[in-house]
C-alpha cells in the first residue's frame, strides 16, 4: 500500500517551486473575479450622474424657495416705518457680493466659450497650468450663490425676530470670511489663482512701481520691473464696470467699523457713513484713475499716442462723478442752473467716447463673431456664429448701456437703489459680452504677430541658404 506507484499530475501545486506564478494562478483568478464582481456591484449601487444632477438642481431650487419664503415673512413682520429703511440697509450690505457672484457666473461662461473655440485664453492671460477652468469657476459661483443669500436671509430673519445683535453679525461674518479666503496663504481654495488675482490688483493700483513676486512656500518678497500685461488691462477695465460695487463695499465696511449695522445712526445723510460722504465719489473714481495711470505707463514704455487717447477716455469719467457729488455741497439754484448742465454734457461725452473706443479699438469688427465658431457642433454656435443680429445686438446694447452707465456713476442718484442695482447688473452683462470680442481681438493680434515673426525667420533662412550656395 505504501510502496505502490503514485501518479502525480504535472501541474500539481506540490511540484511547483515556492513563489512560482502558477502556484497562485487559481487563487489570483478567483480574487480578480471577486474584485470585479464587487466593483460591478458597487457601480450598480451608485446613482447615475444625470440623477445626481437632477437631485442637486431640485435641492438648489428648494433652498432658493426657502430663502425667499423666510425673507418675505421676515420683512412682513417689520413695521411699515422701518421696513423700507432696513430693506435698503440689507440691500446695501449684500448687493455688492450678489453682483460679484453674477460677474463670476458670467466669467465662467466666457471661459466656456473660449474653451469651445480656438481661443487660447491661458496664453493670452499668461496663466499657469493650474488655472481655473470654467467648471471650477462655476463651482465657486455656485457656492457664492448659496452663501450670500443665506446670510442675507439670516440677517432679515434675526432682525425681524428681535435678535438685533445676531443680525448685525451676519454681514460682518460674511465680509470677514470673504477677506480671509481671498488672502489665505495656504495651498487650499485655489491658491495660485487667488494670488494671481491679488498680484494683478497690485499691479493695477501701482502701475508705476515694481511688482511684488510672492513665493508661495516662503515669505520672501521680490521686487522687479515689469511691463503692463494684457491681464492688467483686462481686469482694470472690469473694475471700472464695478465701481458702484466698490462704493457700496466702502459704505458697508464703514458702517461695520463704526458699529452702525442694524441701527438708525447711519440714516443721517451728513454722518461719516451717510449718503453725502465725500468718500463715495472718491471710491467711484478710483478704478478710472487706476486705468488712466495704466495708459500713461503704457505711453511711457511704448510712446504710442493711442495710449494718451485712451487715457483721455478714462479722464472723461472724472467730471461725471464729481459734478454729480456737488449737488449735496452747493446751493440748489447753482446746481440746477450751472452744475447740472455740465454734468449732463460730461455724461454725454463720456458715453459717446467710450462707445467709439469699444467699436474702433477694443473690438475687431472684421472677425466679430469668429469666436463663436466652436471646434465641435453645438447649438450655441449654430445660433450665434455668422449671424447678422449679433452685430446689431452687441453694438446697439453697448451704446444704450454706455449711456445708462453714467446714471450709476452719479452719486446724487444713488437713493434710487433698485434702479442703480439694475443698471449695475446690466453693465456687468455688457462687460460680459464685451469680453468675448476684446479677448478675440487680442488673440488675432497675437496670431498676426506670430505670423510676421515666422515670415521674418523664414526670410532670414532663405538669405542664409542663398549666401551659402553662393559661397559654394
Amino acid at each position: 500500500m505504501f510502496g505502490g506507484h503514485v501518479t502525480v499530475p504535472v501541474n500539481s501545486p506540490h511540484l511547483r517551486k515556492s513563489g512560482s506564478r502558477q502556484l497562485f494562478s487559481e487563487l489570483e483568478t478567483s480574487e480578480m473575479k471577486g474584485a470585479g464582481s464587487t466593483q460591478l456591484a458597487a457601480a450598480a449601487m451608485l446613482p447615475s450622474p444625470v440623477l445626481l444632477w437632477r437631485l442637486k438642481v431640485m435641492l438648489f431650487f428648494l433652498w432658493g424657495f426657502s430663502c425667499c419664503k423666510i425673507s418675505w415673512d421676515s420683512v412682513m413682520r417689520m413695521s411699515l416705518d422701518l421696513r423700507d429703511l432696513f430693506l435698503y440697509e440689507a440691500f446695501l450690505y449684500y448687493n455688492p457680493l450678489l453682483l460679484v457672484t453674477a460677474a463670476v457666473w458670467f466669467w465662467g461662461a466666457n471661459l466656456w466659450v473660449f474653451s469651445q473655440s480656438n481661443v487660447n485664453y491661458s496664453k493670452i492671460f499668461d496663466l499657469d497650468q493650474n488655472h481655473l477652468t470654467h467648471k471650477e469657476i462655476w463651482k465657486v459661483a455656485t457656492w457664492m450663490t448659496i452663501i450670500v443669500p443665506t446670510s442675507m436671509t439670516s440677517y432679515l430673519y434675526l432682525y425681524s425676530h428681535g435678535e438685533v445683535s445676531w443680525a448685525a453679525s451676519q454681514p460682518v461674518l460674511l465680509y470677514t470670511a470673504v477677506a480671509i479666503i481671498l488672502i489665505f496663504p495656504f495651498d487650499i481654495f485655489y491658491l495660485s489663482s487667488r494670488f494671481f488675482l491679488l498680484r494683478t490688483l497690485w499691479r493695477i493700483v501701482f502701475p508705476f512701481q515694481a511688482s511684488l513676486s510672492i513665493r508661495y512656500y516662503s515669505f520672501d518678497l521680490d521686487s522687479y520691473d515689469y511691463a503692463i500685461a494684457f491681464a492688467d488691462f483686462f481686469v482694470a477695465d472690469i473694475l471700472t464696470s464695478m465701481s458702484k460695487v466698490f462704493s457700496d463695499l466702502e459704505r458697508s465696511v464703514c458702517r461695520m467699523v463704526h458699529r452702525q449695522v442694524a441701527t438708525i445712526a447711519w440714516f443721517e445723510a451728513d454722518s461719516v457713513c451717510g449718503s453725502h460722504s465725500v468718500a463715495i465719489p472718491i471710491v467711484l473714481v478710483l478704478p478710472y484713475i487706476f486705468r488712466l495711470f495704466q495708459c500713461l505707463r503704457q505711453y511711457k514704455d511704448t510712446k504710442e499716442k493711442t495710449s494718451l487717447l485712451n487715457a483721455l477716455k478714462y479722464s472723461t469719467a472724472v467730471p461725471v462723478i464729481f459734478l454729480s457729488a456737488l449737488k449735496y455741497h452747493v446751493f440748489p439754484d447753482n446746481w440746477i442752473n450751472f452744475y447740472r448742465p455740465l454734468w449732463l454734457l460730461s455724461s454725454f461725452l463720456n458715453s459717446l467716447y467710450s462707445f467709439y473706443w469699444d467699436i474702433t479699438r477694443d473690438w475687431d469688427l472684421s472677425g466679430f463673431t469668429r469666436i463663436f465658431k466652436f471646434t465641435k457642433p453645438h447649438l450655441v454656435s449654430q445660433l450665434i456664429y455668422g449671424q447678422n443680429w449679433v452685430y446689431l445686438w452687441v453694438i446697439g446694447s453697448n451704446l444704450i448701456l454706455r449711456c445708462t452707465w453714467t446714471y450709476k456713476l452719479s452719486a446724487h442718484l444713488r437713493h434710487n437703489y433698485l434702479t442703480v442695482f439694475a443698471i449695475t447688473a446690466l453693465e456687468i452683462f455688457r462687460r460680459f459680452q464685451w469680453a468675448f470680442f476684446r479677448v478675440e481681438n487680442e488673440w488675432n493680434k497675437m496670431n498676426s504677430k506670430q505670423n510676421v515673426q515666422m515670415q521674418d525667420i523664414s526670410g532670414e533662412e532663405e538669405k542664409l541658404l542663398n549666401l551659402n550656395n553662393h559661397n559654394v
